[in-house]
């Protein structure tokens, strides 16, 4: 079976890829509107692009009715937001963050979600979260005009105490539990994992 990009509607097309790109990481997003309001969302096109600078990329598209989200209105304001991975404990309240709250309605006050101040930027961090990273813009990218492409570069990490390693600089796999996207309103716990040995090539 195979379809030409061209001979599908962006539904179709968006269908496709996110039946099929699988799973996919979750930025559990945090901004500041301009008279000092918290958002909270969560943006499946998501991931990091490199480490110098640590740059992360997220889309965010228009709402269904056609109105700006009230997360990129605040980083056109601000040029400022931190980024989150959730884990199970917290996957429920990320999934309740991507309802359709006013502008002047916080979703972490609403839903009793723990705020900390960020450390380089004005925007606050989720308390509980697994890992955060503020984060300055470093680009918009419009995409057709119904889409922004929203790159980020990491100016501080935030990590829970008992999840980091910090001589050995590696992550306790044990006991971090990341949620992934898969399609409509599923997700994937990442608990089933599996090792190789390294690859050896034809050497």
């Amino acid at each position: 079976m195979q379809y030409l990009s061209t001979d599908l509607s962006p539904r179709e097309r968006y269908k496709i890829l996110t039946s099929f790109v699988l799973p996919r990481p979750i930025a559990w997003v945090t901004t500041k509107s301009e008279s000092g309001v918290i958002n909270a969302a969560p943006f499946s096109f998501f991931n990091v692009l490199g480490e110098d600078p640590p740059l992360c990329v997220f889309a965010i598209n228009l709402r269904p009715d056609g109105r700006v989200k009230d997360t990129l209105v605040n980083i056109r304001h601000s040029n400022a937001f931190v980024v989150h991975i959730t884990d199970e404990p917290l996957a429920q309240a990320m999934h309740e963050t991507g309802g359709d709250f006013p502008p002047e309605v916080s979703e972490p006050d609403h839903l009793g979600l723990k705020l900390a101040p960020s450390h380089m930027i004005g925007v606050p961090r989720l308390a509980d979260a697994p890992f955060a990273m503020e984060c300055k813009t470093w680009q918009l990218i419009d995409v057709n005009g119904d889409r922004v492409l929203v790159l980020g570069e990491g100016l501080a990490f935030h990590i829970r105490d008992e999840l980091w390693d910090s001589e050995k600089m590696r992550v306790e796999m044990e006991l971090f539990h990341p949620v992934g996207r898969m399609f409509a309103d599923r997700y994937c716990r990442t608990n089933d994992r599996m090792d190789f040995p390294p690859a050896n090539g034809l050497g």
